[in-house]
């Protein structure tokens, strides 16, 4: 078992993470839940042995521990990208980057087990495609698997089930409920109440970096402290900050975005195949499917990053691709949040310059901000709970409260397109129907739309007027549906 007595964890200079007592038992299930910044990455970290113990006692007579987190992920895929150190390849240079099963199996070679665990997952197909061109979808389920070729006795997750769809949700949660009957100890990081798995049977509480309450699920589930934050349903009108200057404005004839009969292929395979579609004004997408479908790939083509955008007949904002505009003719448009833009975001900087950067479409400052936008930047930190957080560096931030920056980084000018790729990802419930209820606003009081993507159907925001459906075949290429909800 693992035991913890009256430890201190160090998280900074001036903040420790307090576990007066914990017990993890063989067979035994738990899930931690908290919200955002209450310690809940630092306690996986410290079950996993991987965080600086200041006081205290732990005894951890488990033979084997695996941990998986948001950061592994990020360091893996960024070690794949500096493989080649480039996103484009001449014509005589070899992309030298990982397959899908040389990265499960490398730390263990077992060819069938890593068969038997591709199945299992559903990324059979996956296996000789190169890791750091999987969706986030895809590179979770590999890297789960990568962790159970080691035959784990303790097995941590944190948040496993962000970024699936809600197939590889259930599909998933009934894996990790087999692992369970098999006797592996298991211990899962949540941000959603309603993640929590039938099979868990003892939760804990984190609130300010310490283990606030233990005990068994329905026990837990039933004190009023975790009723309000699972059934939170009223939150305060808190008015959005003030853009810094008056929003573009687009006439109402002008089609905001205009694909039409759109391919995007890698190594011979079609990730959007003959897509035609338009983003008219007033109107708000959501855009859903399994991971891997496309998704993530149609939104860079929007913003401009894609590449292959300029063979394509792509029309934004009433410019068509390669006439001449920049890419900043493009941004100056858009506010955007993905999973991927947090990976990128690695630059040292301030809280405080991370918000001020949407202002301006970049990663970092170059440029001197205006004092009206350093002062609206200090209304967005107020707003979101972290003034006293301005000047500290961004990556000291928990990940969710990285998130909570990034998706107030995309509002701050109140852009004529507001790109959401997963934004709720890793946020807890509370700042969950927070963020909904800030894009519910900007789009119902001023001149923004939203391109929205989440696996969670309760994530959408209320303002969603259409949907975009990827609908695969049976040779893993994709449909598309198109439907007008209201």
């Amino acid at each position: 078992m693992l035991t913890i007595e009256n430890a201190h964890y160090k998280i900074s200079d001036y903040k420790v993470f307090t576990i007066e007592s914990l017990t993890i038992s063989p067979g035994q299930s738990i899930a931690f839940v908290g919200r955002n910044g209450s310690g809940k990455s630092i306690l996986a970290k410290a079950l996993a042995g991987e965080q600086k113990l200041l006081s205290g006692q732990v005894i951890n007579q488990f033979d084997s521990v695996a941990y998986i987190s948001f950061e592994q992920l990020q360091k893996l895929i960024e070690e794949e990208w500096q493989r080649n150190n480039t996103d484009m390849l001449s014509d005589d240079e070899n992309d030298t980057g990982l397959t899908t099963q040389q990265i499960i199996q490398e730390n263990k070679k077992d060819e069938i087990l890593c068969q038997k665990l591709a199945e299992q997952f559903g990324i059979s197909h996956l296996l000789n495609r190169r890791f750091k061109y999987l969706s986030t979808g895809e590179t979770r389920k590999t890297l789960i698997c990568r962790m159970l070729m080691l035959n784990p006795q303790l097995l941590i997750l944190d948040e496993p089930f962000d970024g699936l769809d809600i197939l590889s949700r259930e599909n998933l949660a009934e894996k990790l409920a087999q692992l369970a009957k098999q006797g592996i100890s298991m211990v899962l990081v949540l941000n959603r109440f309603n993640e929590i798995p039938t099979f868990i049977e003892n939760i804990g509480l984190l609130v300010d970096c310490q283990l606030l309450k233990f005990g068994p699920k329905a026990t837990i589930l039933n004190d009023e402290i975790v009723k309000q934050l699972a059934d939170l349903e009223n939150l305060p009108n808190m008015p959005l900050p003030d853009a810094d200057e008056p929003p573009i404005q687009l006439a109402d004839q002008l089609v905001r975005v205009n694909l039409n009969n759109v391919y995007i292929q890698y190594d011979g395979k079609f990730i959007i195949n003959g897509l035609t579609w338009q983003v008219k004004a007033h109107e708000n997408w959501q855009i859903v499917g399994p991971n891997g479908a496309g998704k993530s790939t149609l939104l860079s083509l929007i913003t401009g990053d894609h590449p292959q955008g300029y063979c394509n007949d792509l029309t934004l904002f009433g410019r068509k691709r390669g006439s001449g505009e920049t890419i900043w003719d493009i941004k100056r448009h858009i506010g955007y949040v993905s999973s991927s833009l947090h990976l990128d975001y690695r630059v040292s900087t301030s809280v405080k310059a991370v918000l001020i950067s949407g202002y301006f479409d970049s990663i970092g400052v170059y440029q001197a901000a205006s004092d009206r936008q350093a002062k609206l930047a200090d209304e967005w930190l107020h707003l979101l709970g972290l003034k006293d957080h301005a000047d500290k560096p961004f990556q000291s931030l928990s990940w969710g409260q990285q998130r909570l920056i990034l998706i107030a980084r995309a509002l701050v000018k109140h852009p004529t397109l507001l790109i959401l790729d997963e934004p709720l990802q890793g946020l807890d419930h509370l700042n969950r129907e927070l963020v909904k209820c800030w894009i519910d606003r900007l789009i119902n009081e001023g001149h923004t739309q939203l391109l929205f993507v989440s696996h969670h159907v309760e994530d959408a925001p209320k303002c969603i007027t259409h949907r975009l459906t990827f609908v695969p075949n049976f040779d893993h290429s994709y449909q598309y549906n198109f439907e007008v909800l209201n």
